[in-house]
């Protein structure tokens, strides 16, 4: 850098000096402590990482809804259950059908 700057004529030199702060000051200014990291390149690396963030999201929203049927299915499959266990429970005489009732009511509530 120093033999670049000494060819060069002294009022160039401080030409590109000045040029290379004001690139760098707009640069740190637009992007803060990745510019120099980075450099310029950001701008491309945004409209990607726009892109993969825009996918997960979609992907994200799909797993949702997978998940909401998976529990409505298995709480489905459990109401039955606890169904059928009240009845078992009034066969061998631990609970009353009045009992059953109201929590065969409960169920319903669910």
């Amino acid at each position: 850098m120093n033999n670049a700057i000494g060819v060069l004529p002294p009022i160039a030199g401080v030409l590109l000096l000045i040029a290379a702060g004001i690139v760098f000051i707009v640069g740190f200014s637009r992007y803060g402590v990745n510019f120099i990291k980075y450099g310029f390149k950001q701008t491309a690396l945004d409209s990607s990482l726009e892109k993969h963030f825009d996918r997960l999201e979609e992907r994200l929203d799909g797993m949702d809804a997978r998940i909401a049927a998976i529990e409505t299915n298995h709480f489905g499959h459990l109401k039955d259950f606890l169904s059928e266990l009240t009845s078992i429970l009034v066969d061998k005489g631990v609970i009353t059908n009045q009992d059953r009732a109201r929590l065969d009511n409960q169920l319903r509530g669910m």
